[in-house]
């Protein structure tokens, strides 16, 4: 194959060009994860678009899944242009993540999308909006020094727009907020700034408020297979099953991700400090430092909620979102403490081992 692609087309950059550097030597190549399947890759490589199974030691020796390629992920490849597919060696170490807590009672991170400048945070106009669900992806992003941006959808089936764009604005002022309209294709064209420079970015949400319909409006053509929803009512099929890396005409990158049914936390202390800043300005600001803003004397956040500064219903997300990160944060130390304990042991049963063979 003679034709060369270009990888910044991909999002290379000189932080991947570094990383890169001691792979090089080896004559291995870079590439890009586009998609995972159950048995292997889709990828984007200067070579154009390659085939990589889960083989080799790599896939062998991971204990965590977060340990293995994701969708975004840039990886080292030994290609083999004869049979026209190639076995990924390595991942290179992510500039950034979007992650969460895998579903379901396991302590275990799931990386939604690597490599991600942006994150847009669709929410959909013809139902009731969930401020709450959106301050979770916020604090997400912003844990993961991912810039946020906040997609209000279904322009076309609202009344009330500006209304409601008042309300996100202010609830979440600074932070980009655009109003869309997929289907009518109004609003669309704003959005292409954010993909300036080959940026990439990922596009999530509940089941139903657009996401895959924004993306066949970006991409001018039927990628992802579209769901009939109901005029009222955001309850219509999720159609995308696996996230997707896509390369978007005019430049930059955009990944689709599956409707998400439980949004937990992995990290997140300092997203919540970006995203609830006010809050804890205002918990400084008490009269005593173990105020528990309940009924305590000089307690300005109970001040600022009487006063109408601070609305009730965001207090009591910012206790509730702290309270599940200090929960997985304890679970996180006690899952590293018991694999400290397996590893000692693991040396202390060699140890011993070894010693049986030397007295023989």
């Amino acid at each position: 194959m003679n034709k060369k692609y270009d990888l910044k087309n991909f999002g290379w950059n000189d932080f991947f060009e570094a990383e890169f550097a001691e792979f090089a030597k080896d004559e291995q190549c870079p590439a890009r994860v586009a998609v995972e399947h159950r048995n292997n890759y889709e990828l984007y490589s200067e070579f154009g678009d390659l085939i990589a199974e889960k083989s080799g030691k790599l896939f062998y020796d991971a204990e965590d899944t977060n340990l293995l390629p994701a969708v975004g992920d840039w990886v080292v490849i030994k290609h083999m242009p004869a049979e026209k597919k190639a076995f990924i060696t390595a991942i290179l170490p992510r500039k950034t993540k979007f992650s969460r807590k895998k579903a379901g009672s396991t302590t275990e991170e799931q990386i939604v999308a690597a490599n991600v400048d942006t994150v847009f945070i669709m929410s959909s106009l013809n139902q009731d909006l969930n401020l709450r669900r959106i301050e979770r992806y916020m604090a997400m992003a912003w844990d993961n020094d991912v810039k946020p941006v906040v997609l209000l959808s279904k322009a076309d089936l609202c009344e009330d727009i500006y209304a409601k764009l008042v309300v996100v604005q202010e609830a979440f002022a600074g932070t980009d907020v655009h109003i869309i309209s997929a289907q009518k294709k109004a609003g669309i064209d704003e959005l292409l700034q954010h993909f300036e420079g080959n940026k990439t970015i990922a596009v999530i949400g509940s089941s139903g408020v657009g996401k895959s319909t924004l993306i066949n409006s970006m991409l001018d053509w039927e990628k992802m297979d579209v769901s009939d929803i109901g005029l009222y009512k955001d309850k219509g099929r999720h159609t995308t099953t696996h996230r997707e890396l896509t390369l978007v005409p005019g430049g930059g990158l955009i990944i689709d991700t599956p409707g998400m049914r439980e949004i937990q936390l992995w990290e997140g202390a300092e997203g919540l400090s970006e995203l609830f800043e006010d809050i804890e300005k205002l918990i400084v600001e008490c009269k005593f430092s173990d105020c528990k803003h309940e009924s305590e004397p000089g307690c300005a956040v109970k001040g600022a909620i009487h006063r109408g500064e601070l609305d009730e219903g965001r207090f009591k997300s910012y206790k509730k979102l702290l309270s599940e990160v200090s929960y997985f944060e304890r679970k996180q130390d006690k899952k590293a403490q018991i694999e400290e304990k397996k590893k000692w042991k693991k040396i202390s049963q060699l140890g011993k081992q070894i010693g049986k063979e030397k007295r023989k």
